[in-house]
């Protein structure tokens, strides 16, 4: 017995002495994580957040560096800033940086990401993105959709013409709603549903769905305050946007179900066709089929109407750039009043001016998030798995660094001769991401843009009501949310431009 307690004790104590070495010397080695601001206990750095993030980030990262690390309650969340460190995530460790945190909203309206944008990294996921690139994002396909895109704009110029004859103003951000409403919904639901009194109003709707995704959910971050949300209708709003967009899109799937023998050539159609005849390698059914076409009907919505909006404004307020674009379109479109698709493809100061207006107003000035998934050393730093990942393309598209001392103002010449593009190339002009995560549906987006832009400055001009202690021209004034738009509609008084034929 005295031989076994002695044999316990010496155990006891060689297990002691391994251990403290071992954790010693686990304690030199020191991780090193990038730098970050101070915060407070509980909430971490959410009190330095303000209603424009991709702003009050810029400010933080002036000060702590391009890759700083922050933290949302319990949650680490790495800032990129800088074109270098978004080509060292989005390049060289992509593969690991390509997953989506799921939020609150995320998981309520996209059923925990079974759609393109949110669905996590993996075989569905290249699948569903593969049935959108082939079956509606391709050049073929865009191209395909050029008579839907003019009878839609021919609507919106008769509005503008009526108005200018009785000297009315317009509310020309409500006209870039309507239109890519409705030219998404031709081509993606293969009708129009603006003036079906049966539906809910999808432009209100798809406004409100870029608020709830743009509003950080306290509760996903600090689940001890997840009342806050509650408080303040953050949940009731996500109840509400997941109910009206189900609702709506279970009517859409549902006409097409009926209309089954018509031979259509929307997107649903052939989603509806690819799903009956279990022509893909996975399993999806109609609740996954009614994701995917809210992703490709909010990403061809409420960003293009954005990037129009802006766009007119920036003209609007330098009238220079105004006149050498109307130049240039009067020179290259003759033929008729119309200017077509073909037109456009040899207007360099336009794709300019588009170039530009993306620079400085990004669709998303904070990208969508990215989530770590094994920890990686990141340019010097030690990054855990788990980790968010946020990039505000705002701040490196502001950068002086990179863009020169003007490089707040507006100025499409820069784009002329340089051979930088917004492809996902290119770290240093980022506006629809880059790597396996990027928005796939560019050319869908600019085709109307280009288009839509061409037709209204060789056929207009457009002027705001000069208010007293104004300038004449359109403020810059942001709203708050996931897309950055205008804050205030855009108002203006159409006049007919003089047209060179």
């Amino acid at each position: 017995m005295k031989m076994i307690l002695i044999s316990l004790c010496l155990t006891t104590f060689l297990a002691f002495f391994f251990l403290k070495k071992l954790l010693k010397r686990s304690s030199t080695t020191k991780l090193n994580p990038p730098p970050s601001p101070w915060r407070l206990p509980v909430i971490g750095n959410f009190h330095q957040l303000s209603l424009y993030p991709h702003r009050s980030l810029r400010s933080l990262s002036l000060r702590y560096g391009p890759l700083m690390l922050l933290h949302f309650g319990r949650v680490p969340v790495l800032i990129v800033s800088s074109a270098d460190v978004a080509r060292d995530v989005m390049k060289t460790h992509d593969h690991i940086f390509a997953n989506r945190p799921i939020t609150k909203a995320v998981d309520k309206v996209m059923n925990g990401g079974r759609d393109v944008v949110f669905a996590p990294y993996g075989e569905y996921w290249r699948n569903v993105k593969s049935l959108c690139m082939v079956h509606l994002l391709t050049n073929k396909m865009v191209r395909s959709f050029e008579k839907g895109r003019e009878e839609e704009i021919e609507l919106m110029m008769k509005k503008l013409e009526k108005a200018s004859s009785s000297s009315s103003k317009l509310n020309i951000s409500q006209l870039f709603i309507t239109l890519t409403s409705d030219v998404t919904s031709k081509v993606v639901l293969g009708r129009k549903y603006s003036g079906d009194e049966s539906t809910v109003d999808i432009k209100i709707l798809v406004r409100t769905f870029a608020e709830v995704l743009g509003t950080f959910p306290i509760g996903d971050y600090i689940p001890s305050l997840a009342w806050i949300d509650t408080i303040r209708n953050l949940d009731g709003k996500v109840e509400e946007v997941s109910k009206a967009f189900d609702d709506f899109l279970e009517k859409v799937v549902q006409e097409h179900d009926l209309d089954a023998d018509i031979k259509r050539s929307d997107f649903v159609d052939t989603l509806l066709s690819i799903q009956r005849d279990k022509m893909t390698p996975f399993a999806f059914d109609k609740s996954d089929i009614k994701l995917i076409i809210l992703d490709m009907f909010f990403g061809g919505t409420a960003s293009t109407s954005a990037l129009l909006e802006w766009t007119m404004t920036e003209l609007m307020r330098h009238p220079e750039c105004l006149k050498k674009l109307r130049d240039e379109i009067c020179t290259s479109s003759t033929h008729n009043l119309y200017v077509k698709e073909e037109d456009v493809e040899n207007m360099n100061y336009l794709n300019a001016v588009i170039k530009e207006t993306l620079r400085l107003h990004p669709p998303l000035p904070v990208l969508v998030p990215r989530q770590l998934s094994k920890d990686v050393k990141l340019d010097g730093y030690d990054i855990a798995a788990g980790t968010q990942v946020i990039f505000n393309a705002w701040a490196i598209q502001r950068d002086s660094a990179t863009w020169g001392p003007d490089a707040e103002e507006f100025n499409p010449e820069r784009h002329l001769d340089s051979p930088l593009d917004f492809q996902g190339q290119d770290f240093k002009f980022i506006p629809f991401g880059s790597g396996r995560r990027s928005c796939p549906g560019i050319r869908l987006a600019l085709t109307l843009v280009e288009v839509t832009i061409a037709n209204l400055v060789k056929r207009f001009d457009l002027r705001v009501e000069v208010e007293p202690h104004g300038d004449g021209k359109p403020d810059l004034a942001e709203s708050a949310g996931i897309e950055a738009s205008r804050r205030f509609p855009l108002i203006v008084f159409p006049t007919s431009a003089v047209v060179l034929l």
